[in-house]
């Protein structure tokens, strides 16, 4: 098999997974789109020593969560879509994803990815670290006061649609 029928393999196998996260990431569909086709780019030129990662999914994925973190960087990425895109049907409630989606789009960049990486894609903290070239300790605290910042937006989130 050649590479580029490897690397064709790779992204029609993986393209989904990477675009869920960078929704996850930045919360704009047509953006996740934009930002899974610029990190697969990437990765399709470097394919000759990403194949040789223990993970490549794992490579695939650092490479998307650089291409999210310098496009949050530029001055563009303060636009936003207007319309709404329809998500993929989940197993949890609509209402619930959305409010959860709104918490975590208020969180900074670095700890919105952190949390991502912790409990959407489920990686270890050494993982994260590893990712974002971060300590492990900064990993952990941020992850704790991330978790707190959510918990305090939902509950708000909450008690205004108690009051309202």
């Amino acid at each position: 098999m050649t590479d580029d029928e490897q690397f064709a393999e790779f992204a029609h196998a993986h393209a989904e997974r990477l675009r869920t996260t960078a929704f996850m990431l930045c919360r704009d569909w047509h953006l996740a789109q934009d930002l899974t086709q610029t990190a697969l780019t990437k990765l399709f030129l470097s394919w000759r020593r990403a194949v040789q990662s223990d993970n490549l999914i794992a490579y695939a994925q650092k490479i998307l969560l650089r291409v999210f973190l310098d496009h949050r960087r530029r001055r563009s990425s303060s636009e936003s879509a207007a319309a709404v895109m329809h998500e993929p049907a989940y197993r949890e409630s609509p209402e619930l994803r959305l409010t959860m989606l709104d918490a975590l789009a208020r969180l900074p960049e670095r700890d919105r990815a952190i949390v991502v990486l912790r409990y959407f894609e489920d990686y270890s903290v050494d993982r994260v670290a590893d990712v974002l070239e971060l300590p492990v300790s900064v990993v952990k605290s941020q992850t704790r006061r991330s978790l707190v910042k959510l918990r305090e937006l939902l509950a708000a989130d909450q008690l205004a649609l108690l009051a309202g």
